[in-house]
């Protein structure tokens, strides 16, 4: 599992991206992206998506708590990866 190295704060509005081109290679790309995250309290607003990236925009969280941000992709070539991120949440 993977942990992002910056903690969030509950009040800020911040992207976190994700990068698949050394899983892709040079032949696949991502055509979907969908991101589900664990527990209460933090909000997915929005995601999207490149030929080899994906982002998520989170905003609140619980003081305190860490939340796993599952990205499942789909690729052109007809595979499914998962990629699970952790995100500690706290006062800046």
């Amino acid at each position: 599992m993977l942990t992002w190295p910056a903690a969030k704060d509950p009040n800020e509005v911040k992207d976190y991206s994700l990068d698949w081109s050394d899983l892709l290679g040079g032949d696949d790309t991502i055509t979907a992206s969908t991101w589900t995250v664990s527990g209460t309290g933090l909000t997915i607003d929005e995601s999207s998506f490149t030929d080899t990236a994906t982002t998520v925009w989170l905003s609140a969280g619980t003081l305190g708590a860490a939340y796993n941000l599952l990205n499942r992709v789909t690729t052109a070539g007809g595979r499914t990866y998962d990629q699970t991120a952790r995100l500690r949440i706290q006062a800046k």
